[in-house]
């Protein structure tokens, strides 16, 4: 099948399966006109990519996925272990989110939202002095 097939049938666009062949990723054949020609097999790696893709496993760590997807003799130890690693990848992305989460609701606490000026948000964003403090009272209160 050609590029746009496998594009349609993998659910990936044209340009992000160029990439994928230019890293390696796939290897398609190549008819005597020089296009790209889609096995089956290609298009199965091509379906595993965006899947893993979508999962958020880096271009690295699918090239490791699809390595061990690809060695009949794997160890599935090896294949959740990478899993593993990614879960706690996400568990750190959540803390640091929650985090975020509490300091900008800090801030909207603190702010009167009304028709004065003066802001509490603002002051943060620009780094204005007492800014800090202000929050850290804030935080302190609940």
């Amino acid at each position: 099948m050609n590029i746009g097939a496998a594009s349609w049938q993998s659910g990936l666009p044209v340009k992000t399966i160029r990439y994928y062949e230019e890293i390696g990723l796939v290897r398609p054949a190549r008819s005597e006109n020089g296009y790209r020609d889609f096995l089956e097999t290609d298009l199965q790696r091509l379906k595993f990519l965006q899947r893993a893709r979508s999962l958020g496993f880096s271009i690295d760590k699918c090239r490791e996925l699809l390595s061990l997807y690809e060695d009949r003799n794997r160890a599935s130890a090896d294949v959740k272990e990478i899993t593993r690693e990614k879960i706690d990848e996400i568990d750190r992305k959540i803390e640091e989110l929650q985090s975020l989460k509490r300091v900008l609701s800090d801030l909207v606490r603190a702010c009167h939202g009304d028709d004065r000026p003066d802001c509490p948000i603002i002051d943060d964003l620009s780094g204005a002095p007492g800014a800090q403090d202000c929050d850290r009272a804030e935080r302190d209160k609940a």
